[in-house]
Formats: C-alpha cells, sequence, structure tokens
C-alpha cells in the first residue's frame, strides 16, 4: 500500500479503441481513481475483465490482469484472491457479460463475499457485438436483431444480489466523475464483496438510455434520508421501477469477508522448494 500512488500510475500506455464518448471512459478513470486513493499501487492489484467492450480494460489499466473467458471473470477473480489474499482485485465486466452467462457466477460470488469489488458497465446493450437487446435492455427496447423489443422484463441486478445475500450494492453514473470515484472507492473498502453497477452509456448502439436521459433521471442517494444500512429502504429503493438511483444502496456495516470467515491467509505463490512429500509416487500413479 501507498499513499504516494496517483490514478495516472494505472493508466499502461495502451490507447482504448472505445468509441469516442463511450462511457466505459469514465467508469475506468473513477476505478483508477478509487485505487489510488485507497492506497493500492498497480504492483499490488490485479483486474479481472470478461468479454464485451467492457472487457479491454485490463489492457488500458496498468496493474496486473486477465482477459477471461464470456461470464467467467468472477470466478478467476475469486481464485486469484484466494490465492494471495494481499491482492486488491477488481473484477470488471458488462452487462452481457455478467447478467447473461455470468449470472450464474454473480449469485455465487455475491453470496461467497469474498473481500474483492466488482464493477459492472451497464450500458444496457450489447455493443461490442453491434447492437443486440442485453439482460437490463428495457421489455420495449428496439434493434436489429429485436424489432419489436426483447418482450421481456429486464433483469434487475441490485435486486439480484439483494436477494442472494450481498453486503454492498451500490450505482454510480460514468458521468458523473467524483460520485463515480467515491462510490467505487467505497466498494473497495467494503469488507466483503463490493457490488457496483454502472449507468455507462453506449453513444453508437443506444440512442435511448443516454448521458441526457440518465442526467434528467437519476437521484442521488446522498441527497435524500436513505439510509444504507437498513435493509428493508435498500430493498424498497431497489424495487422503484421508476427512478434511477446513484450511491450506497445498501451496506452491511458487520459483513465478515469468506476469507476471514474461512481462516484462509498468506500467498499460495509462497511455495517452499522441493515437492511434497509423497508427490512423485502420485503423479507416477496416475501417468
Amino acid at each position: 500500500m501507498s499513499s504516494d500512488v496517483r490514478f495516472t500510475d494505472f493508466k499502461s500506455d495502451k490507447q482504448p479503441t472505445w468509441c469516442p464518448g463511450c462511457g466505459d471512459f469514465g467508469t475506468m478513470n473513477g476505478m483508477m481513481k478509487a485505487l489510488a486513493e485507497t492506497g493500492n499501487d498497480p504492483d499490488n492489484t490485479f483486474i479481472v475483465a470478461g468479454i464485451g467492450c467492457s472487457g479491454k480494460i485490463g489492457t488500458y489499466m496498468h496493474s496486473y490482469a486477465l482477459h477471461g473467458v464470456h461470464g467467467r471473470a468472477l470466478p478467476v477473480g475469486i481464485g486469484v484472491k484466494m490465492a494471495n489474499p494481499d491482492l486488491e482485485v477488481m473484477v470488471s465486466g458488462g452487462d452481457g457479460d455478467g447478467y447473461s452467462i455470468g449470472a450464474g457466477h454473480f449469485i455465487h460470488a455475491v453470496r461467497r463475499n469474498v473481500d474483492m469489488s466488482y464493477v459492472v458497465m451497464d450500458n444496457r446493450i450489447y455493443g461490442l457485438t453491434k447492437g443486440q437487446a442485453s439482460p437490463t435492455s428495457r421489455e420495449d427496447f428496439e434493434t436489429s436483431t429485436s424489432p419489436d423489443g426483447p418482450n421481456q422484463p429486464p433483469v434487475n441486478p441490485k435486486a439480484l444480489a439483494l436477494a442472494s445475500g450481498a453486503t454492498f450494492i451500490a450505482q454510480s453514473f460514468s458521468s458523473n466523475a467524483q460520485r463515480h470515484a467515491e462510490i467505487v472507492k467505497e466498494a473497495v473498502e467494503h469488507d466483503g464483496f463490493g457490488f457496483v453497477n454502472v449507468y455507462s452509456p453506449c453513444v453508437t448502439f443506444n440512442d435511448v438510455d443516454t448521458y441526457d436521459y440518465f442526467r434528467d433521471a437519476i437521484v442521488d442517494l446522498d441527497e435524500t434520508d436513505h439510509d444504507p444500512s437498513d435493509r428493508d429502504q435498500a430493498k424498497d429503493k431497489i424495487l422503484e421501477s421508476d427512478k434511477e438511483y446513484m450511491g450506497v444502496l445498501y451496506q452491511d456495516e458487520d459483513s465478515v469477508p469468506f476469507e476471514e470467515r474461512e481462516g484462509v491467509e498468506g500467498s499460495m505463490a509462497e511455495i517452499p522448494d522441493g515437492a511434497p512429500e509423497g508427490a512423485m509416487d502420485l503423479v507416477r500413479e496416475f501417468y
């Protein structure tokens, strides 16, 4: 940990290929600021990304990183954290990656409550594959592959997280740089699984859920009397279908991370010299 790290230290020398104006630029900048402001540095940080536009983020950030397969970023992140609990692990993904093929992993990552953060860039569309409806698209959202809309209600990832036993649920907006960085920072500092759903508009394929729409629709929970420690209040806010909230919706201040609960400590990378006793006999038996 270091107090001398700046968020620019997390920038790699690779230039992003996202579309100009993509919300993922702001999302990534907030992630880097949050990591720097919590005293982390690139040498102590591991970024795991999934598939989609958001999957490129590990290339654009200067840290340890892995670009996983579709929907499988969370189990990789959990494996990294279990192998070395001293690392700051942050998983990033998109709504298609995390709430479709990755939905099963999302549920189990939430309930395990490993001490890591999960930042999802939710643009309510599949961007990389050129504009199909995603799990969070509106029921009447028209695309080239669903001209009449998907005709099914969108997934509510916050409700899914709450029902799965989440200890930290938040939502942010990539265009509000200061608040977004603050919210991700709170997720990083949380003792347990810090989940942040980020409104990250797709300027190329989604002309409905735009920057202007979110600016007009978003209600900042910091400007209300919301108590994030009150699960019932959180549930009511999460299930309000006509409101777009920003801020920490729910946080269990008594959360105990999986590693602490199960006594996981020390890096598995620190393997003593020589094979364990009997290891070669086991290898010969099967090979």
